[in-house]
């Protein structure tokens, strides 16, 4: 009896990566519209994750270049820009014994692939690190000082002391670790993309918990930034306690 094309479609729905080669293999030969369809669609994410493997490679870049460290640890921060919350920073020792597909910049990943992300990296990672400064700290010191200070947290909460840092284009003053500072290091260091993935996931969850305290901001949608709503709120009903002072003094 001929397989019903809405069990085809289900069979192709449940496939892994790994098992689309066989799903291609069983229906390569069905005429159906339906079938063909489906087996395209099946060679469609095979190519893709073909580039996604490449792409993931070139991400390894830094590791590969300095596999003699044991600890490679990616740094990076979110926050810097913004009028409220903290900046945060995140520190990240991967595995030296298998890749993690898809890592990027955050910058370029939805919330729900950094939410998945954020997940793999915390369970698959060898150690990671999370440095927090609030708005106090950073209207006391500003903020390139609170973020130094935010990834110094951050390294001094992993549980393995690094042997070499790669950064996203800073050198961090008074730690003493071999540091590489890469520019865009998010999106050419796979430990980096680790670090900012961690970071803003936190930071992210941070500000739809403010959201709840202060509805009137919209920090569950701007992330405590200069959206002109936020900004209206600030003129109509004043700064909240996570209210940055020294970046909101133009607007009161």
């Amino acid at each position: 009896m001929e397989e019903k094309i809405s069990q085809i479609k289900e069979r192709y729905q449940a496939a892994t990566v790994k098992e689309l080669p066989e799903f291609i293999k069983s229906y390569e030969n069905d005429v159906r519209p339906g079938v063909v369809s489906l087996v395209k669609k099946a060679q469609k994410r095979l190519e893709d994750w073909g580039k996604e493997i490449l792409r993931t490679e070139f991400m390894y870049q830094y590791e590969d270049k300095y596999s003699e460290y044991q600890a490679i640890c990616g740094i990076d921060e979110v926050g810097r820009g913004p009028l409220a919350g903290p900046v945060v920073a995140g520190a990240v020792i991967l595995p030296k014994d298998h890749r993690i597909y898809e890592l990027n910049d955050s910058k370029q990943l939805s919330a729900k692939k950094r939410d998945e992300l954020y997940e793999r990296i915390m369970s698959e990672a060898v150690a990671t690190g999370i440095g927090i400064v609030g708005p106090e700290r950073i209207d006391e010191i500003n903020i390139l000082q609170a973020t130094y200070e935010a990834m110094t947290l951050a390294i001094n909460q992993l549980s393995i002391k690094p042997d070499i840092l790669l950064n996203d284009a800073v050198t961090i003053p008074k730690v003493q670790i071999h540091q590489v500072p890469i520019i865009k290091g998010d999106a050419k260091s796979a430990s980096i993309a680790a670090a900012s993935i961690i970071a803003k996931v936190t930071r992210d969850r941070m500000m739809e918990q403010y959201e709840e305290i202060f509805p009137q901001y919209g920090f569950a949608s701007n992330k405590g930034y200069g959206a002109a709503v936020h900004i209206e709120a600030i003129k109509q009903y004043g700064p909240t306690p996570i209210h940055r002072k020294t970046f909101i003094k133009n607007f009161l």
